[in-house]
């Protein structure tokens, strides 16, 4: 898959993870496993991604004697999720395109 496509997809996830209520790296990443593979050395570059294009604030709190960062979504990272259903709309179109004669021959 192009790596451009695939950040784009995989920023879109975790907000969708984050989107109803804050979150940590460690359930972030269980949240999403059932639908893509991915890492902590993935997670944590999307998580400094979005919060500087200020699409999730972060804040600490603590959990069982250690500090924790949670992450939240801001107005702009919700904005981010509905641009991408729309987007997600063209990409399926081009999709059935592509696949076509696939989908006649079937």
């Amino acid at each position: 898959m192009d790596m451009q496509l695939k950040r784009g997809l995989l920023d879109v996830c975790v907000l969708a993870a984050i989107k109803k209520e804050d979150s940590y790296g460690y359930k972030i990443i269980k949240d999403i496993k059932p639908y893509v593979e991915i890492s902590e050395s993935t997670l944590y570059p999307i998580l400094r991604r979005l919060e500087n294009a200020s699409q999730l604030t972060v804040h600490s709190a603590e959990h069982a004697g250690r500090l924790r960062k949670y992450y939240h979504i801001t107005p702009a990272g919700l904005e981010r999720i509905a641009a991408f259903r729309e987007e997600w709309k063209e990409i399926l179109s081009i999709y059935q395109f592509v696949t076509r004669e696939e989908n006649e021959n079937a």
